[in-house]
């Protein structure tokens, strides 16, 4: 057998440099010194970490200083400073100081050179990036996790791109302006009312004005309510209403609707599937599970299914995410599908960072509600969050929720926008029946039972959306409808409606 013919050994390959240009640096340095103006826009950008040299750190950080004192930062003024500084020792002692602003010119182009030096000091920080990703990947002396790895590559490669984001942050008041005109043209265009992305109910768009970019909404209720399928209905609402305006040639940015983010932590995707094909249908959820379905119920499901395949909605069924973790797949999914709306289900599900080791959950729940609000900012998409309740509405005569019963944190009511509840009525009838009356039972059990019937009856179907906190507008109550069969909300029509009758 012939042997395997193995190149000969080149050696170790130096180490490429990392970027950097010294010369940019000592040239803003001195470009500083003798114009301190300079320093307002280009501290906006530019960190002393951000320069390579250590030694030009540390005078652009007393540059700095010294005009947050109102102190003119000059050779002289910099001088006592750096007078025991062993590196500028060896350059020469504080004379580099006056070295440096030996050419006038550098002013001209000293927002070039802080340009340079921020954009080599982010390659530096993609190189370190690359690096700790190369090193994890071949470290298997732990435990591997390359999901968790990839996540966190993700999260680090976020927070290069993030770097110097708090100038592009700072707008002027035209800007401001611009924007706010921008919002009621939309609200304008989309039959007024309407400034954010459609919840597909009139009467929650006609209190809120739909569902504002930046805004966390928390969506609130004691189980059996029906704040899933809520989060359900809007979620598809605002993907069918993209689709169609899609398919009118109305740009995303101009649709009241959204490609849509559905990260569920209690529910399955396909139980989630199930739940808008049976609103969709009009099939009972529990009969499309089991099969009790006739031919005509399956081509309904199957027109219903095909309609759907095209909608702008992805569902993440990960259990146990972090905070982190969701920011990171919301960003990645903002990146690859445009999405517009972030649905989250439910809080309470989600963990914070684990760095607090005293197992506080209110600290954990606070970390978490003030990650939701800045990656609404972060993203600018609206953010719903569903939310439990304390059981101590239970205790109350009246079960409407307050904001007082959002559980384990006033984080949630302070970090929110929005706090919407679902309550239904007819939930608590339900289960206040009493006996039920049989042949020789007396008067008042007859009497007892059809007072519940009638409470039933006003109560069937009814369902309040009570808007409890709202930064951008009124509180109040918003009646709607609820067919639990197919869980499907919609508005509430009076019975004394009439429609308006067009000439």
């Amino acid at each position: 057998m012939a042997d395997i013919i193995r190149l000969a050994d080149p050696g170790p390959a130096a180490a490429p440099a990392l970027p950097q240009n010294a010369d940019a640096e000592a040239a803003l340095l001195g470009a500083l010194m003798i114009d301190n103006r300079l320093a307002e826009d280009i501290q906006m950008k530019l960190r002393p970490d951000h320069f390579f040299e250590p030694l030009h750190a540390r005078i652009y950080e007393a540059i700095l200083k010294l005009i947050d004192r109102n102190m003119i930062a000059s050779p002289v003024t910099l001088r006592p400073m750096f007078e025991a500084d062993e590196e500028m020792k060896e350059l020469g002692g504080p004379v580099y100081l006056a070295k440096l602003t030996g050419s006038g010119a550098t002013v001209i182009g000293a927002r070039d050179f802080a340009d340079q030096v921020y954009d080599l000091a982010l390659l530096r920080a993609l190189i370190g990036v690359g690096r700790e990703m190369v090193e994890e990947a071949l470290d298997t002396s732990q435990d591997v996790d390359p999901k968790a790895q990839i996540e966190s590559a993700e999260s680090a490669l976020y927070r290069v791109a993030e770097e110097g984001g708090g100038e592009g942050s700072v707008r002027t008041f035209a800007q401001a302006t611009r924007m706010a005109v921008q919002m009621a043209e939309k609200a304008l265009n989309t039959g007024g009312g309407l400034s954010g992305v459609t919840t597909g109910l009139e009467g929650i768009n006609a209190k809120t004005g739909g569902l504002h970019h930046s805004d966390l909404l928390i969506l609130a209720g004691r189980p059996g309510m029906g704040k899933t399928a809520l989060a359900t209905n809007i979620a598809f609402n605002a993907a069918q209403r993209l689709r169609r305006d899609m398919e009118d040639d109305i740009t995303a940015e101009k649709s009241a609707g959204a490609a849509v983010a559905f990260f569920s932590l209690e529910m399955s995707a396909d139980q989630l599937a199930t739940r808008i094909l049976s609103e969709q249908s009009g099939i009972s959820s529990e009969n499309l599970r089991m099969g009790k379905i006739s031919q005509q119920d399956f081509r309904n499901l199957a027109r219903a299914a095909a309609e759907l395949e095209s909608l702008p909605l992805y569902i993440d069924d990960t259990p146990g995410l972090t905070i982190a973790a969701l920011r990171t797949r919301a960003r990645r999914l903002k990146r690859q599908r445009q999405i517009g709306f972030i649905v989250v289900d439910y809080l309470q599900l989600l963990q914070g960072s684990g760095k607090a080791g005293d197992g506080n959950r209110v600290q954990e729940i606070s970390e978490i509600s003030r990650g939701l609000k800045t990656l609404a900012k972060e993203l600018n998409v609206p953010v719903l969050a569903l939310s439990q309740l304390s059981r101590a509405v239970e205790q109350r005569e009246d079960k409407r929720p307050q904001l007082s019963d959002l559980r384990e944190s006033g984080s949630i009511e302070q970090d929110a926008d929005i706090v919407m509840f679902v309550y239904r009525d007819e939930y608590y009838v339900a289960s206040r029946e009493p006996k039920r009356p049989m042949e020789g039972d007396d008067a008042k059990v007859w009497d007892d039972h059809a007072k519940w019937m009638l409470d039933m009856e006003r109560a069937s179907g009814m369902s309040e959306l009570i808007v409890a906190k709202q930064r951008h507008g009124a509180t109040g109550k918003v009646k709607l409808r609820f067919e639990a069969k197919i869980t499907r909300f919609s508005d509430y029509i009076e019975d004394s409606y009439v429609p308006e009758m067009r000439g």
